[in-house]
């Protein structure tokens, strides 16, 4: 798990030293919001989760996910999860004309956390499958109505007050997430995390922080003009709220989760 983090981070900064960098000056922010269900007895759970984009601070609204899915905690620190979700993109200059285009996504995923003392790992790995749908049924240039994407994210957790996160506990969290396209180019997307959080008791969770994130634009050669590939980056201020249903009639100690974001 080690070598595949060095290799995406590797492959990362690969990625950046080789693409014209187009950085957008203006910060967006995400919100979320999400509800999990964690395994029990039986070791099954969920989540379900809603979340807005903006492309400025609080304001020009224009993307929104709702998602859900169901768990299985194979081991302590072993979860496969199999989630689905809508994901809508608008023009925040009119959002009365609906949504520019809509993806449905399915996904199975596997994550195995480490407890390492006070730092916690997460290593998660998912393999997307994604229907597109358009305005007035208009495919756009260079858009598909089908793709696959896998994804990978190494989160680290440390707590500051406890030495695990427990209630009243703040911590911090950082990842880094890639993006690769089965078909090509290979290297499609980076996210990079760093935030705060505080957990005030079994149900409530709190983070704030920023996510770079980096679309790369493939190479093109037409009409004898090179065009190197590009790299669209943008900060985003990260509100992020969970509540974790506490299931009853449990014996012994409560377990320790770590507060990842679930997307």
């Amino acid at each position: 798990m080690l070598l595949t983090a060095t290799l995406c981070g590797a492959g990362s900064f690969l990625a950046y030293g080789q693409t014209n960098s187009a950085p957008d000056p203006r910060w967006g922010n995400w919100l979320i919001g999400t509800v999990v269900l964690p395994g029990g007895p039986k070791h099954w759970g969920g989540y379900a989760e809603v979340q807005a984009r903006s492309n400025g601070l609080f304001r020009q609204y224009f993307y929104n996910e709702l998602k859900a899915g169901i768990s299985h905690e194979v081991a302590k620190n072993f979860t496969f999860m199999v989630a689905g979700g809508r994901y809508a993109t608008a023009d925040y200059r009119d959002l009365g004309e609906g949504p520019l285009n809509v993806e449905k996504r399915l996904w199975e995923q596997v994550t195995f956390t480490h407890y390492n003392a006070r730092l916690k790992v997460e290593h998660r790995y998912r393999v997307e499958q994604r229907w597109f749908s358009f305005r007035d049924g208009v495919v756009p240039a260079g858009a598909v109505r089908y793709r696959n994407r896998i994804r990978y994210r190494l989160n680290g957790f440390i707590p500051l007050n406890q030495k695990t996160v427990t209630n009243k506990t703040a911590f911090l969290s950082l990842y880094d997430e890639v993006f690769f396209n089965p078909k090509g180019p290979f290297f499609e997307r980076n996210r990079v995390y760093g935030g705060v959080g505080y957990q005030f008791d079994p149900h409530w969770t709190v983070q704030a922080g920023c996510v770079r994130q980096s679309n790369f634009t493939p190479a093109s050669y037409q009409q004898n003009v090179y065009t190197p590939q590009t790299t669209a980056s943008k900060n985003n201020l990260v509100l992020s709220v969970i509540y974790r249903i506490s299931r009853r009639n449990t014996e012994g100690p409560a377990p320790e989760y770590v507060p990842s974001q679930p997307d």
